[in-house]
């Protein structure tokens, strides 16, 4: 699973600041944003966006399938409270995004959920449109594009998975990995996003962030001279079969493959002295055949019901506040074990920085494993 902004100054801010207010007061009728370049449209209400949505009847999105993050519970509520239908195509974010700009003078899609990185460079191309919603305030800062062209709805940080029948003292920190026998698989550094954070996550660990990378590559490459990393897949299959013994994942995928394979027979741990928090963002298509449904979808999302709906699949909610019934918080890890994640400060820079892991990581790592 990774801020450029756009959209006249005066007005977003005039606009924002109305939201706020109405929010404030608890009002249902929320104002939202008007599109980009069509300024002097009116403003539509909370009420008058679900009107709209019902008549447009349909949300189509992109990268948002049901067997990710529970995302099939949102679909069904979208269906049976607002009587939207649905269609999902799966794709990657560089994908969907590449989708909108393709087909913008014949759309087919409505919404689409990429990684945070991603949520600038669709800023950049021109193929989003913004819309805040009611719950603008309670979103980190980190978390959104100050003009509402991306927020996230969900955030991850990178964990160890621990095989307790293997690692009866699974490690905690860092250091605990650091001084532990036995091996450990990162995945494919030289491709993968959730692999390059979690070397960003042990970067930021000892010293570093996201302009230098340095103490990451440092730290494996010293496990691959111990003999201590594998290159094995860190899949669930091979996980299974106990062929991993710590697997450093987002901790939403570390939660999900725990409980698949079984429960008491694994640990999950957000390092102590710190890891990297990331997310993924929504974007509306600019060009959205239903506009008014994606951002009611939007909405939908970071509701109480929505966020709900995320933690039961294992995605911590990005609303603090959302009272998580028994059953969805029992699912997710502590909110103390988070208290040193951080986010990226500058994914401008970061984007520079995974540019050159592929190559570090080959030239510095991978030179010493078998």
């Amino acid at each position: 699973m990774t801020i450029r902004f756009r959209k006249q100054w005066f007005i977003g801010l005039t606009l924002s600041l109305l939201v706020l207010l109405l929010a404030a007061c608890g009002n249902s009728d929320n104002k939202a944003n008007a599109p980009e370049g069509n300024a002097a449209a009116p403003e539509l209400s909370l009420s008058e966006i679900e009107s709209k949505a019902k008549e447009e009847g349909s949300v189509m999105s992109v990268g948002m399938p049901d067997s990710w993050a529970n995302w099939k519970d949102t679909w069904a509520d979208m269906t049976s409270v607002y009587g939207l239908k649905h269609e999902d195509t799966d794709m990657s974010s560089a994908e969907e995004i590449a989708k909108f700009e393709a087909e913008k003078d014949k759309p087919t899609a409505d919404i689409g959920d990429v990684g945070i990185a991603f949520g600038p460079v669709a800023v950049a191309k021109g193929v989003t449109q913004p819309y805040k919603t009611s719950y603008w305030d309670e979103i980190p800062d980190w978390a959104k594009d100050k003009d509402g062209n991306w927020v996230v709805g969900y955030q991850g940080s990178i964990s160890f998975l621990t095989n307790t029948k293997l690692v009866p003292n699974p490690p905690k920190s860092w250091e605990d990995l650091k001084n532990g026998n036995y091996k450990i698989i990162v995945g494919d550094v030289t491709k993968a996003a959730q692999a390059q954070m979690a070397v960003l996550a042990a970067a930021i660990a000892f010293g570093g962030d996201e302009s230098n990378i340095e103490p990451g590559i440092a730290f494996f490459e010293d496990l691959a001279k111990k003999g201590r990393l594998s290159n094995a897949e860190a899949s669930v299959a091979n996980i299974e079969k106990g062929e991993v013994e710590v697997t450093l994942l987002w901790d939403f995928n570390a939660l999900n493959y725990r409980d698949q394979i079984n429960k008491d027979g694994f640990d999950v741990a957000i390092p102590k002295e710190g890891s990297i928090v990331s997310g993924y963002a929504t974007i509306i298509n600019k060009w959205a055949p239903h506009p008014n449904a994606a951002k009611l979808t939007r909405e939908y999302i970071l509701s109480d019901k929505g966020q709900i709906n995320l933690a039961n699949g294992y995605a911590r909610p990005i609303r603090d506040s959302v009272k998580l019934p028994d059953e969805a918080a029992a699912k997710l890890l502590p909110k103390e074990e988070y208290a040193n994640v951080k986010p990226v400060g500058d994914y401008k820079v970061w984007e520079e920085t995974a540019k050159s892991i592929p190559q570090l990581w080959q030239e510095r790592v991978l030179v010493h494993l078998n």
